[in-house]
């Protein structure tokens, strides 16, 4: 299967000025994305694309193609499915059209190449599929039987109206997309969404699934790093 990485950058940012490029333990953000991406044995194919001339010297000088976007799509509103539908026409439009597109968000540093192949393996192993995205399990505590909401008198009262269980183990697992670290999408259904259809679970721990948007963020990632450094 043809799998195209598309790791979307644009030069925008409110929670932390210019994130995409932000210093993380010496080097810019998006590198540790595209390090995972090139080390990873199932992409044929990367993209990084931005509206951004810095971000796209910095992914050049790493070893990755480019695909500039107009600045209609580099929006705070802009969604990304419409950013993979730009590059994938591009490089249509040069003959090229792959038969999965992966997003790989560069807020996702700890996010590695051993991920990207097992996630793609769930997703090629899986006939049926037709996209994949990447989860942690939900902890008890935020569990929807757990969860409560005020009540416009003040109270709490559950937010689901079922009964609630009173025991960690009477609980069904439930799960969060974390970030996400990882979408793989079918070709044929990224005119509809980038996640939806027959979607496949990859589970990812919690600590490789954080999710940079704030400068708290970035001092969490770095005490990672360190800590997978100092190994």
């Amino acid at each position: 299967m043809k799998i195209l990485a598309v790791i979307p950058a644009r030069g925008g940012s409110k929670g932390i000025p210019r994130k995409n490029i932000a210093p993380l333990c010496g080097r810019p953000l998006i590198a540790y994305t595209i390090d995972a991406a090139r080390a990873a044995t199932c992409l044929e194919r990367i993209v990084v694309s931005t509206d951004d001339v810095e971000i796209a010297a910095v992914s050049r000088r790493l070893g990755i193609e480019v695909v500039m976007r107009p600045a209609e799509l580099a929006r705070d509103e802009t969604e990304t499915l419409s950013v993979l539908q730009h590059v994938v026409a591009e490089l249509a439009g040069a003959g090229y059209r792959p038969d999965a597109v992966m997003t790989l968000q560069p807020t996702s540093p700890l996010r590695t190449n051993t991920h990207i192949d097992e996630a793609a393996r769930a997703f090629v192993n899986d006939p049926l599929a037709d996209s994949l995205v990447s989860c942690v399990e939900v902890p008890h505590f935020f569990h929807p039987h757990s969860v409560m909401r005020l009540t416009g008198e003040g109270f709490l009262v559950p937010f689901l109206d079922l009964p609630q269980p009173g025991r960690r183990q009477d609980k069904e697992p439930v799960f969060a997309r974390n970030g996400a670290a990882i979408y793989i999408t079918s070709t044929e259904r990224l005119g509809e969404f980038i996640f939806g259809g027959r979607l496949v679970p990859y589970m990812m721990p919690e600590a490789a699934s954080i999710d940079i948007d704030s400068p708290a963020d970035l001092t969490a990632a770095e005490r990672l790093l360190a800590g997978q450094t100092a190994k």
